[in-house]
C-alpha cells in the first residue's frame, strides 16, 4: 500500500514537473515573437516611408497656410527637410495647441514640429531634439497701455494664454488672470479688442505679425533676456529616431539648408 502511494505522488511529482518546463518553454519561445511585434520607431517609420508630424497649421510663420492654402512656415520646411534626410515623406497632422502632447501620447503622431519649448519639465516625460530655434518670449500689450511695462505688472491683469504653453505658466507666476485661447491669433485678436490686457507670446511671431500688419495699435511692453530653445519633441524611448533627427539637423546646418529656410522667414539665423 505503502509502495503504491509512493509511485502514485512520485507520478503526480513528474506530471507537475514536465508541465511546468512546457510552460516555461511556451513563455520562452514567445519572447522573440513579443520583441518583432514591438519594433523601433525608427525602424517603422522607414518601413511605412512615412513619418507623421504634429503641428498647428495657425502659428504664423512656423506652421501656418499661405494665401493658396498650402502648410508652410519654419517649422513645416524644417520637418520635411528632416524627413527628406531620413528617406521618408512627411505627413502632417494638423491638431490645436492645447490636444498637441495628447496626440503624441496616443501616437496619433510619430513627432511634434510646433515650436515646442525644452523645459525640465517637459523632458522628464519626453525626448526632445537639439534645439531647432531659438526665440525670447515677449509681453505685449496695446499701444495706449501704460500701466503694464514689467512682467511683474501683470499681476491682476488677464493674460491671454494657451492652457499647456510655456507663456501660460509665466504670466501665472506673475499673476495674472489666464483667458484661455487656441493660439497665438486669437491671443492678438482678444488683445487688440482689448479683452484682455494681455499676452506673453513667441518674439519672432509677434516680429512677423508686425510685418504682416505694421499698423496694429500694439507694443512690446517687455522682453525676457535669455532666449527660449525650441525643439522637435518625441514620445521618450525612441532615442534611434532622435539620433537620426539630430544628424539630419546637423547635416543641414552644415551644407546651408538651415540657414536658407531660416533666412527665408527671419532674413537672420534663428539657431542662435
Amino acid at each position: 500500500m505503502k509502495k503504491s502511494l509512493f509511485i502514485f505522488a512520485f507520478s503526480v511529482f513528474v506530471a507537475l514537473v514536465l508541465t511546468a518546463c512546457g510552460n516555461t518553454q511556451k513563455e520562452t519561445s514567445a519572447k522573440p515573437d513579443q520583441a518583432a511585434e514591438s519594433k523601433k520607431l525608427l525602424e517603422k517609420i522607414k518601413a511605412d516611408g512615412t513619418i507623421k508630424i504634429g503641428t498647428e497649421g495657425t502659428y504664423a510663420p512656423f506652421s501656418y497656410h499661405d494665401a493658396s492654402g498650402k502648410l508652410t512656415g519654419f517649422d513645416i520646411e524644417i520637418a520635411e527637410e528632416v524627413a527628406k534626410r531620413l528617406g521618408v515623406k512627411a505627413e502632417f497632422v494638423e491638431t490645436p495647441w492645447d490636444g498637441i502632447f495628447a496626440g503624441l501620447d496616443s501616437k496619433r503622431f510619430d513627432i511634434i514640429a510646433c515650436q515646442v519649448g525644452i523645459r525640465p519639465d517637459r523632458q522628464e516625460k519626453y525626448d526632445f531634439s537639439d534645439p531647432t530655434n531659438v526665440s525670447k518670449p515677449y509681453l505685449i500689450v496695446s499701444k495706449d497701455n501704460n500701466t503694464i511695462k514689467t512682467f511683474k505688472d501683470l499681476k491682476g491683469k488677464k493674460s491671454a494664454e494657451s492652457l499647456t504653453s510655456m507663456f501660460k505658466d509665466m504670466a501665472a507666476s506673475n499673476g495674472a488672470e489666464i483667458v484661455g485661447v487656441e493660439g497665438f491669433n486669437q491671443a492678438i485678436d482678444l488683445l487688440i479688442s482689448k479683452r484682455v490686457d494681455a499676452t506673453i507670446n513667441d518674439g519672432l511671431s509677434y516680429l512677423d505679425f508686425k510685418k504682416q500688419q505694421p499698423n496694429a495699435p500694439l507694443k512690446v511692453a517687455a522682453e525676457l533676456d535669455e532666449p527660449t530653445k525650441m525643439g522637435i519633441m518625441l514620445r521618450k524611448g525612441n532615442i534611434e529616431l532622435v539620433d537620426a533627427i539630430n544628424k539630419a539637423l546637423a547635416d543641414m546646418k552644415k551644407d546651408g539648408m538651415y540657414l536658407s529656410i531660416s533666412k527665408k522667414y527671419f532674413e537672420t539665423d534663428v539657431s542662435k
